[in-house]
């Protein structure tokens, strides 16, 4: 059975997923969705929820603000309507995005709970990990991680100094006459915090670079990316073995390779899929 949820956040906010059920299901996987990362852009997502499904597992495709660009919603708290979505996104609201899908998790009272994500959605899996060391969480599994770096490299000096000037001038609240990246219509503030913030910037390829997150944080689980993933600057392998080292539980994580796709696993959605269900057997967590 594939049915909506509508998970509200602690101050309102009304988050629009959906469950893949299985009967007597004692095991679900969370699954974190990135910047623009649903069902539409990420089709994979259908096949993991009916794999994991079929084999007894159940599986959240777990929409945060960031899912779509703009979304009208209609706030729990104030009774207003808001326009959330990746235009005006604050990366600290991630910890309340997660905490919101984990408590319908508890609440449902599985055995085991995995937390997982996709591209920036695994991002921010990793921050609130490393910020709630007591989490009721089982594995983390971490669907191409994005390499910010690999983003931000992209906007020019002229298009800083424009969205500092926007804030200077205290309208970091409203749009930029540019579309960040090249795809992201975004306001000043969320721009700034792409280019600055450390919050989700937690996964590099620059062996020195800041992996403090990473190392904070005591579960074991998996990794997974595609071969041809150019958010790593060429080495999708290196890339994923250098984020490992960070672990406290390098030695227990399982680090897999999808041959021939890329950030969003084209072509291999099934493999993806199998993949998943292949860890999920392997950790002894449930199913058929």
């Amino acid at each position: 059975m594939i049915k909506a949820l509508n998970i509200v956040t602690k101050t309102g906010t009304e988050l629009q997923g959906a469950l893949f059920k299985a009967a007597h299901a004692t095991t679900v996987l969370i699954a974190i969705t990135g910047v623009h990362g649903n069902f539409y852009s990420n089709p994979f997502y259908v096949n993991i929820g009916k794999t994991l499904m079929a084999a007894g597992i159940d599986f959240i495709y777990a929409q945060t603000r960031d899912a779509f660009n703009q979304v009208v919603s209609l706030n729990h708290l104030t009774g207003k309507k808001e326009l959330v979505g990746s235009w005006s996104e604050q990366f600290d609201d991630a910890n309340e995005d997660i905490a919101a899908y984990l408590s319908y998790a508890e609440e449902n009272q599985y055995q085991h709970i995995i937390l997982g994500g996709h591209s920036l959605g695994a991002n921010k899996v990793i921050y609130y990990l490393a910020n709630h060391a007591d989490v009721n969480v089982t594995k983390f599994l971490l669907l191409s991680p994005a390499n910010l770096k690999r983003l931000t490299d992209m906007v020019s000096l002229s298009e800083r100094n424009i969205i500092q000037k926007q804030i200077a001038a205290g309208n970091s609240n409203q749009l930029l006459p540019f579309e960040l990246f090249g795809w992201l219509p975004c306001t000043a503030k969320t721009a700034d915090q792409w280019l600055n913030s450390g919050i989700l910037d937690n996964v590099h390829s620059d062996l020195r670079a800041d992996f403090s997150q990473i190392e904070r944080i005591r579960l074991s689980g998996a990794m997974v990316i595609g071969t041809l993933d150019t958010f790593t600057y060429g080495d999708p392998i290196k890339y994923l073995k250098t984020i490992n080292a960070h672990f406290l539980s390098h030695a227990e994580n399982d680090l897999v390779f999808i041959q021939k796709t890329g950030h969003t696993y084209q072509n291999k959605d099934q493999k993806l899929a199998n993949e998943i269900l292949k860890l999920i057997k392997n950790w002894s967590l449930g199913g058929n």
